[in-house]
């Protein structure tokens, strides 16, 4: 049996990706506004969100495949760099923007080198 803080941690990504991925496929106004500071196409959202729902499932099913633990970390590790980038870089945000990302990449990694 996993260890209660994995499980804990993988609870918070199933959450936060959850809440993420819903706000870019319901299009909501700040989710827009950030997309179009980033300077991406709106369509990138989509698959943005599509990619962090296939972490959720990966991630889910971690419960009974472990294996499947790492697949998913690995997708949200890739996405929070990328998040990280487009608010550091190409939307020139405050770092506190980028505060939110930066914890669930720390999760997701943590739970790769677990």
């Amino acid at each position: 049996m996993e260890p209660l803080w994995v499980i804990l941690f993988q609870c918070v990504l199933i959450g936060m990706f959850a809440l993420s991925a819903s706000f870019k496929f319901l299009r909501t106004g700040s989710m827009v506004q950030h997309w179009s500071e980033y300077r991406y196409p709106l369509w990138g959202m989509f698959v943005v969100a599509g990619l962090e729902s296939a972490g959720i499932v990966f991630m889910i099913s971690a419960f009974w495949i472990p294996e499947n633990k790492l697949y998913a970390a690995s997708l949200f590790t890739v996405l929070m760099v990328g998040a990280i980038h487009a608010h550091l870089i190409r939307a020139r945000h405050k770092p506190f923007m980028a505060l939110n990302a930066l914890l669930m990449l720390m999760l997701s990694v943590t739970l790769l080198l677990q």
